[in-house]
């Protein structure tokens, strides 16, 4: 593992998308059906449950921290990388992540023999760190400011090979559609989707595939209130930039939006609510206690949100996005608390 500052940055954009490009918004279905097919050997159809807690809604829990690497991220980069071939990824593979889309990453990197690299941000929890090491990635950690920048530029210096950016590739976000049509395929007349938001990718991704299969679901973004730009967006009604300040909820929350993202989410989004910490922490002891399911901050979102109706008052169901969360986190959730970054 190795810190770096910020410097001049090679370019190395893969599959990203300009501003012009992501005026369509939606992700064909084609394209998400395509990403199915090509990442079914790898990717798990996590389990859909039902939660009997008192709500104001019917909740069903749709449980990606069942998958491989504890997150839904290895259903993007299987679909990136798969889809990308030798010739774009035979000198390695690179992400800009502050956990989980890097383990996605080393773990298709490993299973095709290629370098996988990582730059994350200084605050990421070791847990993640940990594994992206057993999964034989190198981990570059730099100031959030600098991550930032790597994400709106897809470039670093010293990196080179297929850059799979966590949210703007659209075969990323196709990957992630696939959970949108196994929602609408295991369960009927779903009234909303609530979705962690940490770059939109998994957000777009699910909304695409439920306006072509499921069009009267609504979709709804939670964001950490710690960071919170696609509600201040929603409540402005253009692009806005927030304080940001380092959470437990290290998945999800940011500063600013991508453009792209901005342009997708306000055609496919219903709206997006920020979330406060305590309600989180609270989501997190819930799933430990009445679901028996580990959570990470992020994976808790949803659920915090549809607890405090949010989500209406129909059948909601809460993607639990991921449950890599470093143990001390936990202990101190369980025991009432919330954990200090």
């Amino acid at each position: 593992m190795r810190r770096a500052r910020a410097g001049a940055r090679s370019r190395h954009r893969g599959g990203l998308l300009s501003d012009a490009q992501a005026a369509s918004a939606a992700i064909p279905l084609e394209a998400i059906e395509r990403a199915r097919a090509l990442t079914a050997d790898a990717i798990r159809e996590s389990p859909l449950v039902r939660l009997e807690v008192d709500a104001p809604c019917e909740i069903w829990l749709k449980l990606e921290c069942l998958q491989p690497i504890g997150s839904f991220k290895l259903r993007g980069a299987t679909s990136a990388i798969r889809q990308a071939g030798a010739a774009e990824w035979g000198a390695g593979v690179w992400t800009t992540s502050a956990g989980n889309m890097a383990q996605g990453v080393c773990w298709v990197a490993r299973e095709l023999g290629i370098p996988a690299s990582v730059v994350a941000p200084d605050h990421a929890p070791r847990a993640k760190l940990d594994a992206i090491a057993r999964l034989g990635g190198e981990v570059i950690l730099v100031p959030f400011d600098t991550w930032w920048e790597t994400m709106e530029s897809g470039a670093f210096p010293g990196l080179e090979g297929l850059f799979v950016h966590p949210v703007l590739d659209e075969r990323v976000m196709a990957g992630n559609g696939v959970i949108g049509l196994e929602l609408a395929e295991r369960l009927e007349a779903i009234d909303t989707v609530l979705v962690p938001w940490g770059g939109g990718g998994l957000t777009c991704g699910i909304a695409s595939a439920l306006a072509a299969v499921s069009p009267s679901t609504r979709v709804v973004a939670c964001e950490p209130a710690t960071g919170a730009p696609l509600s201040a967006s929603f409540d402005g009604g253009r692009a806005t930039q927030v304080e940001y300040t380092p959470s437990f909820v290290d998945g999800a929350g940011s500063k600013a939006l991508l453009p792209a993202m901005w342009n997708r989410a306000r055609s496919l989004v219903a709206e997006a609510f920020a979330v406060p910490l305590d309600d989180v922490a609270a989501a997190v002891r819930v799933l430990a206690t009445r679901a028996h399911v580990v959570a990470e901050g992020a994976g808790a979102l949803s659920l915090a949100a549809a607890l405090a109706g949010r989500g209406g008052e129909g059948r909601v169901v809460c993607i639990v996005s991921g449950g890599n969360i470093d143990a001390d986190r936990l202990a101190t959730i369980l025991a009432g608390g919330i954990p200090e970054v």
